[in-house]
């Protein structure tokens, strides 16, 4: 199994704002068939090293990152929303039992 973790830093971290990313984000649970599971947080001490969310998303394998990744939902729709919206982000990628 593979966990994928993103950070996303947003250009507006309303409440508002990082509610709607949430939403796009969570979208992926019934459209994306590699996703596993799926958790989206939203920070809330808002410091300054802070990200305002965190995308981990499980796949079986490194077969299904890659199909995970260039999926047409994941691609067209929410990686579109998150670059519009996003500062910056950063991401992990990594083994689990």
């Amino acid at each position: 199994m593979i966990k994928h973790v993103v950070c996303f830093k947003l250009k507006d971290n309303s409440i508002d704002a990082k509610e709607k990313a949430t939403n796009v984000l969570m979208s992926m649970v019934t459209k994306v068939p590699q996703i596993w599971g799926i958790e989206v947080g939203q920070d809330i001490l808002g410091s300054a090293r802070s990200y305002d969310l965190i995308l981990q998303v499980v796949v079986e394998s490194m077969e299904k990152l890659e199909e995970y990744q260039k999926d047409p939902y994941h691609v067209n729709v929410v990686k579109k929303y998150m670059h519009a919206h996003v500062e910056t982000s950063v991401a992990v990628d990594y083994e689990i039992d």
